[in-house]
């Protein structure tokens, strides 16, 4: 053995009490009370473990450029407009350090598996792509990293984007995206990453229905090819800010057909309140769908980051528990039981929207451990409870220590 945590408290088995972990070569070798050995050891004292934090959906290309971008003029904001004139002088370096700033975040605040998703087109060519690449490689020490390359843009609309994509594809994005809302022809655009996606045997992750009205919905296309091709299983819509628009039988509905098809669900908590409801200048609607009402019509879902200070999210801190509790918040969450769920929508569903087979705490698996704060999912959730100390493979990447009072004596 290489190392034993002691004293954790599963999130996956909240009734069986403490238990110690024990790491060999970088996999859990041992799980249950009393373990013990001649290795570093870390006592957690009764708090919550888990395998790690995972961001589903967030843009580390284009993140920390607020400063770059004129403030918005009256209530309507175009984050997308607002980006486009930048891309030309975004150098390979400049990405990645702006990237590598964010991922840090994202790591103090227990993450570690990824999917990042990496915008293409003429504007920027392939030098998110090649930064992402970079940091990916740099910090596997400490996080799985997968990008999914997507035209925020315009497809149809943008020559040369396609072929861009293509060039990216074959040399291994395992993922591809889309953003029909911005596209003249949002469903033909959907037809084409499609098709790229069976051509190119990558699973599709896509921006999807934001918007003031339910007046049209790029899912319903969606779901046809998705059920056509038989891609359940392979296919996540990140967004989904229209579903918070339907009566509650409506999106019950929309649910029910979105779990028979296997199409995963990404709600994007900060972005979508930022952005919403932008039509009104007062009773201003929310704009954010309901993951748990999701997740009780037998739908996948996973919340996350999406943007760090720029056009679209102007702020944030990396901190997917405080993504959760700001959803909470929002959809008026109580209760232990809707509150363990949004946690396990940063954790062991985020596992099961990424189709990641190696995750958990689990005799075998890799030794990716997250202590947090808190002795409970729920607590973690209505607290904020930071992350005390992580590992990725066995190895310390995070520490941070408890904050302490200074009684007088």
């Amino acid at each position: 053995m290489d190392l034993i945590v002691k004293n954790v408290r599963r999130v996956g088995a909240p009734d069986e009490g403490p238990v110690d972990i024990a790491v060999a070569d970088g996999k859990i070798a041992a799980i249950g009370p009393g373990l013990a050995g001649e290795v570093e050891t870390y006592d957690a004292g009764g708090r919550l473990a888990c395998a790690g934090l995972i961001e589903t959906h967030i843009h580390l290309d284009k993140s920390r450029i607020i400063d770059r971008c004129p403030l918005p003029e009256g209530r309507r904001v175009n984050p997308v407009t607002t980006v486009a004139p930048l891309k030309p002088a975004m150098s390979v370096e400049d990405i990645y350090a702006r990237a590598e700033a964010t991922l840090k975040e994202c790591l103090v605040n227990g993450a570690t598996r990824m999917r990042t998703q990496v915008e293409i087109d003429p504007a920027i060519g392939l030098r998110g792509f090649e930064a992402i690449g970079a940091l990916a490689k740099a910090y596997e020490w400490a996080i799985d990293i997968e990008p999914c390359v997507f035209p925020q843009d315009g497809l149809t609309n943008y020559p040369g984007t396609e072929e861009l994509l293509v060039e990216a594809l074959k040399a291994g994005a395992p993922v591809l995206g889309a953003a029909p809302r911005y596209d003249s022809d949002p469903g033909a655009q959907i037809d084409r990453i499609f098709a790229l996606a069976r051509e190119y045997g990558v699973a599709l992750d896509l921006h999807l229905d934001v918007g003031d009205s339910t007046d049209h919905m790029d899912i319903r296309k969606v779901l046809e090819l998705t059920e056509r091709f038989r891609l359940g299983g392979r296919v996540v819509v990140g967004h989904m800010a229209k579903l918070s628009l339907m009566p509650p039988a409506e999106s019950a509905a929309m649910a029910r057909r979105l779990a028979d098809a296997g199409i995963a669900v990404t709600v994007l908590p900060a972005t979508d309140l930022y952005l919403m409801g932008r039509d009104r200048d007062h009773d201003v609607r929310r704009g954010v769908a309901d993951a748990n009402h999701l997740a009780a019509h037998g739908v996948t879902c996973s919340l996350s980051s999406n943007n760090i200070l720029n056009p679209a999210t102007p702020y944030g801190d990396c901190s997917l528990i405080r993504i959760a509790n700001l959803h909470a918040n929002i959809l008026q969450v109580v209760g232990a039981a809707p509150l363990r769920e949004l946690f396990l929508m940063l954790s062991e569903h985020s596992a099961k929207l990424l189709r990641l087979d190696d995750y958990g705490l689990e005799v075998g698996k890799p030794a990716d451990i997250v202590v947090i704060d808190a002795t409970s999912p729920e607590q973690a959730v209505a607290e904020i409870r930071p992350p005390l100390a992580v590992w990725k493979r066995g190895r310390r990447t995070v520490t941070r220590q408890p904050p302490e009072l200074h009684v007088p004596s």
